[in-house]
């Protein structure tokens, strides 16, 4: 049975940080396949400069494209709203049936606050979490330390963030090399986060 990553997030846009993390999860880690799942809305954020999910998941089959391992996908955008990362993996496991073994990858900023998350035992109960390292306040719940289900995964270090990217795309700078080639190209060509 395949062992697929699910990503989590609104990628807007998806950036270079995201496909380090994502490849050196499929590279160095025993995950066969990293999915970005891009979130249509999370309960955490509003919606106000969130492109449309459309968009957004061109842009992530664009940053995927030249990558076997890594592939977009559009599962919560069907889902009722807002959607809770619980509901997604129970949607997952009847659409696949025993096809894939699921896991989450989360920053250790996430993994901080996971114990606020609906039913969070139920999904350490069922699934690994695969923790990269993020540079962030606050601590990590005892709870969590030593579990046999969360695996820290030693990926690099990624301070770049899709708020600083569009904030300075608008302000005229080149944030070319932050993204890949193809995110790039239709990001402009759709003048996205211009105005």
């Amino acid at each position: 049975m395949k062992k697929v990553g699910l990503y989590f997030g609104t990628f807007n846009p998806i950036h270079i940080g995201h496909l380090v993390i994502a490849n050196h999860m499929v590279e160095f880690s025993d995950l066969d396949e990293v999915w970005f799942v891009v979130t249509p809305q999370s309960p955490f954020k509003t919606k106000k400069t969130l492109l449309d999910n459309n968009h957004r998941y061109q842009m992530v089959f664009e940053a995927t494209l030249d990558y076997d391992k890594l592939k977009p996908s559009t599962i919560e955008f069907n889902l009722p709203q807002p959607n809770y990362t619980i509901n997604t993996l129970v949607h997952l496991e009847e659409k696949y049936k025993n096809q894939y073994a699921f896991s989450l990858i989360m920053g250790e900023d996430n993994l901080k606050g996971f114990h606020k998350w609906k039913n969070y035992e139920v999904i350490l109960e069922n699934y690994s979490l695969y923790v990269y390292p993020r540079v962030s306040e606050g601590s990590i719940e005892n709870q969590f330390i030593n579990h046999p289900k969360i695996h820290k995964v030693d990926a690099p270090i990624m301070e770049i963030s899709s708020t600083f990217i569009r904030k300075n795309h608008k302000a005229g700078k080149n944030i070319r090399p932050l993204l890949p080639e193809g995110v790039f190209k239709y990001m402009d060509e759709m003048n996205f986060y211009r105005s």
